[in-house]
């Protein structure tokens, strides 16, 4: 499948299908949504399920691995969905492009828990991780690293994947756009009240970043101009948007040709901020 359009009708399907059913079944079958995409792990790779500082987590070794530190991943799902099973394939890939073993948290979700809840679930695995190296997040998964990055005031390189930054209304979104709608956005806000201060209007969240956006995403125009209010605020932002993608496209980056470079770019310039 190298077909934007197919992937999109793949996914939208799987989307339909949590529809009118309870939270833990629209868990299980997004994680199958996602998974039909993912690709195998890279070789050499080892995966283990564990509990850091009392919070569930998938680590992800490659077998060249630096030999300190890691990189916290932060799964996307908008706050209520996600796991570290529908995000595999990401997290994987990651911990390949990085050589770095990879953390991903399985934060608890909404509507059962708190945006707090979340945040201290992340937190407390950064805390417990030493030396952190690097934190990236996906999606909802961005949110929570931003505002996780200024509670922990390190200097640490930031990767943010088509994230909601703040400031988010109907004013500020781009246009509608297949599997991720300004209402579906603007429906999310309730899950994370404590993110909404008036637009641009906080410092970066770190002055490394790398950000990944992609073309038709109604957050992709908010998140161009929180970039560009970062640069000038001082920070060093790599910046790349996969063309012709669509939000959710990550999962399906080893098919799909524009999204797997925009990816491999993304990667490639994390890992030498890590490496400086």
């Amino acid at each position: 499948m190298k077909d934007i359009n197919g992937f999109i009708k793949r996914f939208e399907a799987g989307l339909t299908a949590l529809e009118g059913v309870s939270w833990p079944e629209a868990r299980r079958r997004y994680d199958t949504a996602c998974q039909q995409f993912a690709p195998p792990d890279p070789a050499g790779l080892g995966v283990r399920d564990e509990s850091v500082a009392n919070v569930a987590v998938r680590r992800f070794s490659p077998f060249d691995a630096a030999a300190a530190g890691a990189v916290l991943y932060v799964h996307g799902g908008g706050f209520t969905i996600g796991s570290v099973r529908s995000h595999h394939g990401i997290a994987a890939s990651l911990a390949e492009a990085l050589g770095h073993e990879v953390m991903s948290v399985a934060y608890r979700l909404a509507p059962d828990a708190t945006y707090a809840d979340m945040l201290a679930d992340c937190h407390a695995v950064a805390g417990a991780i030493t030396p952190i190296t690097a934190m990236v997040g996906d999606s909802a998964g961005g949110r929570l690293v931003m505002d996780l990055a200024k509670r922990l005031y390190a200097k640490i390189p930031l990767g943010l994947i088509y994230p909601p930054v703040e400031g988010l209304c109907e004013d500020t979104l781009g246009r509608d756009a297949p599997l991720l709608s300004r209402a579906d956005v603007l429906s999310l806000q309730p899950y994370y009240p404590e993110t909404r201060p008036a637009p641009l209007g906080s410092p970066p969240p770190s002055f490394a970043l790398e950000v990944l956006a992609v073309e038709h995403d109604p957050l992709t125009v908010p998140l161009e101009a929180a970039v560009a209010h970062w640069r000038n605020a001082g920070a060093d932002i790599g910046y790349r948007c996969a063309p012709g993608m669509v939000h959710g496209a990550l999962h399906a980056h080893a098919l799909l040709p524009n999204m797997q470079n925009a990816w491999q770019d993304f990667c490639q310039a994390l890992a030498s901020r890590i490496t400086r």
